[in-house]
């Protein structure tokens, strides 16, 4: 189970978990969002431009 801290987000995922493949994004340990990674569009909440950053920070350095 990957967990990546960026600014005050924490983003989560789980080896085998259901797909598609996807990112737990949480906030003071309340889930602000979980974030589909192929088709890019959120699956439960809502995503900030600020978390839309990370998310693809973090993918351009291979870490989702």
């Amino acid at each position: 189970m990957p967990k990546i801290r960026r600014g005050n987000f924490v983003f989560v995922t789980w080896v085998g978990d259901h797909g598609p493949r996807h990112v737990h994004i949480y906030k003071d340990r309340s889930l602000v969002v979980k974030w589909d990674l192929v088709n890019r569009c959120a699956m439960k909440g809502r995503a900030t431009r600020r978390i839309l950053e990370h998310i693809r920070d973090l993918e351009e350095e291979g870490l989702l």
